[in-house]
This record gives C-alpha cells, sequence and structure tokens, in this order.
C-alpha cells in the first residue's frame, strides 16, 4: 500500500527536499501551501506534476482539520514556520503564532483525525540559545535568544506533550544549521554565495556582513530531510539532534566561498553593524551521535562541498539574470 505523507512548509527549503526524498521512496506527497496573491513555488516547480498541494494555514484550526480529512496522511511533517531569526524580532507575535500555536493547531488535527499518523516536528539548535554546554546533545538545557528561539522551544515540548499524553507518534528533529542552493537569500550562507557568484559577474563590488566570529554548526539540507524521514521510521518516537559535530564561523564561510571562484574575500567583504543581532548566539555545535547510533544516520555532504555546490548553482542563476536583462 502507497505511504501518504502531509508536509507543511513543502515550498521551503526542506519542504522541497523532503517532497524529492519521499516521492524516491514512493510516497504519495501532499503539501499544504497558504494562499496569497503571488505563489513562490519554485523550489517545487520540477515536483508539480508528481504532488499535490491542497491550501491551508498553520493559524486556522478549522483548515488544519479539513487538510487533514482530505488527505489522510500516515506521516505529518511539520516544516511550515516564520523561520528567519532576525525577523523574529520584528515580527514577534507573527513569530510566536506560526512557530509555536501552529505546532499545537496541528497537532489537535491530527489527533481528532488521525490520531494514529506519525508527526515530526521541525525543532532547532536556535532553542539552545545562550548555550549551557558544548556539544549540546538531547539532554542540554535550552536558553532561546530569539523570539524565534522561544517560540521553537513551545513547538518543541508541546510535541513531547502530545507524544506522552496521547501516546501519539510524535517526535522532534532538533536540527543544526542546514544550507543548499535552495537556502532563502535572506539567510547569510545564501546571502555570501550569491554575493560572490554576483561580485565574480561584476553585478556588485562588495557584501555587507555581521559578525564574522559567530559560528554555527552548518550541514546539507539533502542530508538533514533524510534524519526526518528515518525517525518516523522508528519503532519507538524519540527526539534527535542532527548535526555534523563541526563548527565553522562566517570568515570560514565566506573564505570557502571566495576562494571557489578564485577570488581574495578581504577585498571584498564590509563589516556593517546593522547586521549584528540583539542578542548573538555565539557557539551552536551538535552532538548527534545518537542519531547515528540509533537512526544509522551520518551527513554526507561535508562544508566545503555544500557551500561550492550553492556558488556555483548561484554563479549559473546570476548568468541567466544578466543574459535575459541584455
Amino acid at each position: 500500500m502507497t505511504k501518504r505523507a502531509l508536509i507543511t512548509g513543502i515550498t521551503g527549503q526542506d519542504g522541497s527536499y523532503l517532497a524529492e526524498f519521499l516521492l524516491s521512496k514512493g510516497y504519495q506527497v501532499f503539501g499544504m501551501v497558504r494562499r496569497s496573491s503571488v505563489e513562490k513555488f519554485e523550489r517545487i516547480s520540477h515536483l508539480r506534476d508528481k504532488i499535490e498541494l491542497i491550501q491551508g494555514d498553520l493559524l486556522d484550526q478549522f483548515s488544519l482539520v479539513r487538510v487533514m480529512e482530505e488527505t489522510k496522511p500516515d506521516e505529518v511533517y511539520n516544516l511550515g514556520a516564520q523561520s528567519f531569526v532576525p525577523t523574529s524580532w520584528e515580527q514577534p507575535v507573527l513569530t510566536s503564532e506560526f512557530t509555536a500555536l501552529g505546532v499545537t493547531k496541528l497537532l489537535e488535527a491530527v489527533r481528532s483525525v488521525k490520531p494514529d499518523a506519525k508527526f515530526y516536528q521541525a525543532s532547532s539548535s536556535e532553542m539552545y540559545g545562550k548555550v549551557l554546554e558544548t556539544p549540546q546533545t538531547e539532554t542540554t538545557p535550552f536558553y532561546p535568544r530569539s523570539p524565534y528561539g522561544v517560540a521553537k522551544v513551545y513547538g518543541h515540548y508541546i510535541t513531547v506533550n502530545y507524544r506522552e499524553s496521547y501516546d501519539m507518534f510524535a517526535v522532534s528533529g532538533i536540527l543544526f544549521n542546514h544550507e543548499s542552493p535552495r537556502r532563502g537569500m535572506e539567510f547569510v550562507t545564501r546571502k555570501v554565495t550569491d554575493g560572490v557568484a554576483r561580485i565574480k559577474l561584476g553585478v556588485e563590488e562588495d557584501i555587507k556582513l555581521g559578525n564574522l566570529d559567530a559560528k554555527r554548526d552548518w550541514g546539507f539540507a539533502g542530508d538533514y530531510v533524510r534524519a526526518m524521514w528515518m525517525m518516523l521510521q522508528q519503532d519507538t518516537p524519540d527526539d534527535y539532534v542532527i548535526s555534523t559535530g563541526q563548527t565553522h564561523s562566517v570568515r570560514d564561510l565566506v573564505e570557502v566561498a571566495f576562494s571557489a571562484v578564485g577570488l581574495d574575500w578581504q577585498q571584498y567583504v564590509k563589516i556593517d553593524q546593522r547586521f549584528v543581532r540583539p542578542a548573538e548566539v555565539e557557539l551552536l555545535l551538535g552532538d548527534s551521535t545518537k542519531a547515528k547510533e540509533k537512526l544509522g544516520w551520518v551527513p554526507e555532504v561535508t562544508f566545503e562541498q555544500m557551500i561550492k555546490m550553492m556558488v556555483e548553482e548561484d554563479l549559473k542563476r546570476v548568468e541567466a539574470e544578466i543574459s535575459l536583462s541584455k
């Protein structure tokens, strides 16, 4: 029997990679999308004839119930959220509604319509914030440093609560930063690789960045969605840290990206205080030993491979933009 999966946030980076992965496993894939006047489906444009999109909204309980009734999924992946940390400072209430309460509303819809469905919640390393130990594991206390991080902690614990209260198969993946050529332009990795492509092709002269010393545990999104699926294939529900276990600074990122096109980064990078966060998260480094031992999951794409892949894709895209504008 064909398995059915519902993905919220299917138009995002992770949603598009997860949809591809599940299709390769023979799933029937449903994607929940919000109605908007401008459709942003570029990340899933190559999948449109293979997946079914259905309108729903994490803020609308009734629409979630209807989506569950229409799709009757075996697996639900909740990847929908307001996921950009700086925006969470500007829109803290909206971030809380989507990223925290939205999880509760979806869990309620699953519980009332199809309680045997397996549920995946996208938790985040931003929950650790001002880290209390390094590296961070599943038992490290949370100390979020942004409205986004706080909302994710709520989403995480409400998932644990539904698992324990209602005996639901509900898990959280505590994913550390993961990037790809499909990453949003507002994120620092994509801002850098897009900037490098534009500088190399003579469209821009420099890149403005904030804290070059901020360090992150950066992995490849394609590897991380595989871990999401693996969590739902276990006999018992549990939470897992998904990370590379290696840390890189923004400076490392810049060096790799510029060296991919043969340029010296120091000639092109300008520091701009506007891009320094009100409360910075200095060092996020995940320990994914549990995922390796219990799931058999290991990342396959290295940091350097991923950044070079992103630069190459951005070079192609910017070249196409230039040729179109002529």
